[in-house]
């Protein structure tokens, strides 16, 4: 992928398809503010794949998190979830990847970021496709008001084996937090910010670029088929993967510098614009 001034690739750039495999990220990308998926956008995704394509869904969420939008849309494929740390088959509800943080090093992280910044709110994704996201003192959800996160002490938060932490701190911004926690302990952790408050740590390595690697190949697919959908910080090493990355226009700075393309926002059916370029309807 280049970093050079955004260019719309033309269909017929990939041989008979122009890309053999659409990725999108989940929340301000391919789903509107209300948390739903368009008509116009699932129009434009079934051209895609009648003409051929696949369509995989690339998300920070967990499975658990994003079966409910899979279940709404009828999204029965692949999806890479929890920033990659799961390859889930939506279709079957079946973990083919799971990742895990190490607890260790994800306590010594958060300690050697609050002795920067003082204390934070911290939640944790527990493993697994029943893993619940328990939520400490003072750690709110900002998107998803409806999605299910249990209370519990900040000592509860370690004691069974989780995909990721997401960290909070009062006072200071996603971006100067995330900063902060990679400057410090990004030796131990991947570091992410993947929407408003949400700042996570993941296991060193992991980023939806590997995930979605790792379920193209089960596709038969590579970088080189791939256009790639997204909005925030976290698509970044994803665009750098695929082919072609194509920028929401509402998307976070870090990802319009290194976009190919930038299209409308997801409100205004972003994806759907460049999809219906690209697999017209006939």
């Amino acid at each position: 992928m280049s970093s050079t001034s955004p260019s719309p690739v033309s269909p017929g750039a990939g041989g008979d398809l122009p890309f053999r495999l659409v990725a999108t990220d989940l929340d301000g990308t391919l789903l509107t503010s209300q948390e739903t998926v368009s008509a116009r956008t699932r129009t434009a995704l079934a051209a895609a794949t009648g003409a051929g394509a696949v369509h995989i869904v690339v998300t920070g969420r967990s499975a658990a998190w994003a079966r409910p939008v899979f279940d709404e849309i009828g999204y029965r494929g692949i999806a890479v979830c929890g920033q990659g740390a799961q390859v889930y088959d939506a279709g079957a509800h079946k973990l083919l990847t799971s990742l895990t943080l190490d607890r260790r090093l994800a306590a010594l992280a958060i300690a050697k970021i609050e002795a920067e910044t003082g204390p934070l709110a911290v939640a944790a994704n527990q493993d697994g496709l029943e893993g619940d996201v328990l939520a400490g003192p003072g750690y709110e959800l900002l998107i998803g008001s409806d999605l299910p996160v249990v209370r519990v002490d900040k000592g509860e938060l370690l004691a069974a084996p989780l995909s990721k932490l997401y960290i909070q701190c009062r006072g200071l911004t996603d971006d100067a937090l995330a900063e902060t926690a990679r400057r410090v302990a990004g030796d131990l952790v991947g570091v992410v910010m993947s929407g408003a408050g949400i700042v996570e740590l993941l296991p060193l390595g992991l980023s939806k670029a590997t995930g979605l690697a790792v379920a193209a190949r089960r596709l038969g697919l590579r970088a080189a088929d791939t256009i790639a959908f997204g909005d925030m910080p976290n698509d970044v090493p994803m665009f750098g993967w695929a082919a072609h990355g194509v920028a929401m226009a509402n998307a976070h700075p870090e990802l319009l510098a290194v976009a190919d393309e930038v299209t409308v926002g997801n409100d205004e059916d972003g994806v759907a614009v460049v999809l219906e370029r690209l697999y017209p309807r006939h």
